[in-house]
């Protein structure tokens, strides 16, 4: 028989008890004998009658157990992102050992309130794609913690994303560097990859690539040199397909630079694989940085100079912020690891 004929009644008078011991053969098994409940259990089994309604009963309670993850981009591209993978994996690591599910939920829908009556509250993962959202989680009566990003009154973990990207920089920049570059990330409102130059930068409120942007440019600023918007690249997604466009404009130009610095660790790979295929030589040729500090950079040649940022920590820290209910917000630390691609053997 189908579960949706069967209603709590139904089953509690066929086998001729109350809807409380039905209930509470699901739910307290404490309140029963075992060998009640497993008779309970083996009737309901063969009727097809698989407990009672947990929706409504989640509604009675006002609590779901659902976090909605909040991704910054479509679920398709969040999927495939090394970065957004292991911070996935921090999250999932604290909600196993929970009462607590998830519920992924893109960056680009329209609302929350799609989804708001079916979680107990939201982690935000990175400023959403569509900065409605960000008005709407400001508003919204259910828990918000957040990372890589602030909004007002709300629980944050962060890492100190201009520092980071500055003491990175300095790691390649010295006296040699004559023309620095930069490959960015997200900088200005346009689907496909492009220089940066007169285009407004978006709001730079929310966005951890301003933040690197900041550090990059306070790096080059103090080894001397300026550096002008027609040689920072907006790069949409951390893709190697993105990527690529702006890595071969660069490295194919006639006045190529000798450093890039990278927002991301796969922006920073494909430029050393397309340099390395033109023939170049990595460091003395171009230096390159990356950013984030995935696991596949470890097994490259020349290996990688980045910032690595404990991502899975972040989801880990982030989630439990949220079960607990802390309210403070936390600066975690990153780590420079220097490599190949700017030091010379």
């Amino acid at each position: 028989m189908s579960n949706t004929k069967l209603t709590i009644k139904e089953v509690a008078r066929r086998l001729d008890v109350s809807t409380a011991t039905i209930s509470n053969a699901f739910n307290r098994p404490d309140q029963l004998s075992a060998k009640k409940r497993a008779e309970v259990l083996a009737a309901c089994q063969e009727m097809g009658y698989a407990g009672p309604n947990k929706a409504a009963r989640s509604l009675r309670r006002g609590k779901t157990n659902i976090i909605g993850l909040v991704l910054p981009d479509s679920l398709e591209y969040m999927v495939t992102d090394p970065v957004a993978s292991q911070l996935m994996q921090g999250v999932a690591k604290v909600t196993k050992d929970s009462e607590a599910n998830l519920l992924l939920f893109s960056g680009s829908n329209d609302s929350v309130n799609e989804v708001v009556d079916f979680v107990d509250g939201f982690i935000c993962y990175g400023s959403p794609r569509n900065q409605a959202l960000l008005k709407q989680l400001s508003q919204i009566n259910k828990r918000v913690v957040t990372i890589d990003f602030d909004i007002e009154n709300v629980p944050s973990v962060n890492i100190d994303n201009t520092e980071a990207a500055y003491q990175s920089a300095l790691l390649a920049l010295d006296e040699k560097v004559k023309k620095p570059a930069i490959l960015g990330l997200r900088l200005v409102d346009a689907e496909h990859t492009c220089v940066v130059g007169d285009n407004p930068l978006l709001d730079s409120e929310y966005s951890i690539s301003h933040r690197r942007l900041d550090g990059y440019l306070q790096a080059i600023e103090q080894v001397g040199l300026s550096i002008s918007n027609e040689a920072i690249w907006h790069i949409p997604e951390s893709t190697h397909e993105c990527a690529i466009v702006a890595v071969q404009e660069v490295l194919n130009a006639p006045q190529r630079p000798d450093v890039l610095l990278c927002m991301s660790d796969i922006i920073a790979l494909t430029a050393m694989q397309e340099a390395l295929r033109l023939g170049m030589r990595i460091p003395e040729d171009i230096r390159v940085v990356g950013f984030d500090g995935i696991d596949i950079a470890k097994r490259y040649h020349p290996t990688l100079t980045t910032v690595q940022q404990f991502s899975a920590n972040k989801g880990e820290i982030a989630t439990r912020m949220f079960l607990n209910g802390d309210t403070q917000s936390q600066i975690l630390d990153f780590e420079l690891v220097p490599g190949g691609s700017t030091l010379y053997s």
